[in-house]
């Protein structure tokens, strides 16, 4: 299944190889997106309030999250993302190397509308991609 309608996707990851991970794995699931990715939660926080260099940015229809981010957590964001009115409208899908019930907890708590660990195979990675595809760009409506 290919979405009709091209969404922005931001991408909070600051390994490199699990960005291109992700952009791989979006292309081979025939997800049709805009993806951006912040190297931190600063760069983060920056894109999508629009300020400094990000001021240009489009608005993402869903937000992939890691955890482990340097200058600003990705529980951190959340928070943030989450207190803030003009933002919390966003889907945020945690996608991080983390199983730790206390991670999961934690994010659900700070409001995250799903939590998906990484898989360590390319293939469940594809498998994983196409879940959010499935739902999150196929049967749920976003906000625009």
């Amino acid at each position: 299944m290919t979405v009709l309608v091209t969404v922005d996707i931001l991408l909070v990851e600051d390994n490199p190889a699990d960005v291109r991970l992700v952009r791989e794995a979006l292309r081979e699931a025939g997800i049709v997106c805009r993806l951006h990715a912040a190297a931190d939660g600063e760069e983060a926080l920056a894109f999508l309030r629009r300020q400094g260099a990000c001021r240009d940015a489009p608005h993402p229809q869903l937000v992939l999250l890691d955890l482990n981010l340097p200058r600003k957590s990705g529980h951190e964001v959340l928070a943030e993302l989450k207190d803030d009115p003009d933002l919390r409208h966003i889907p945020v899908i945690v996608l991080t190397s983390s199983r730790a019930d206390e991670d999961v907890l934690r994010s659900y708590d700070l409001h995250a509308n799903a939590y998906i660990s990484k898989p360590a195979e390319f293939e469940g990675f594809i498998r994983a991609v196409r879940s959010i595809e499935s739902f999150w760009l196929i049967t749920a409506s976003l906000p625009r």
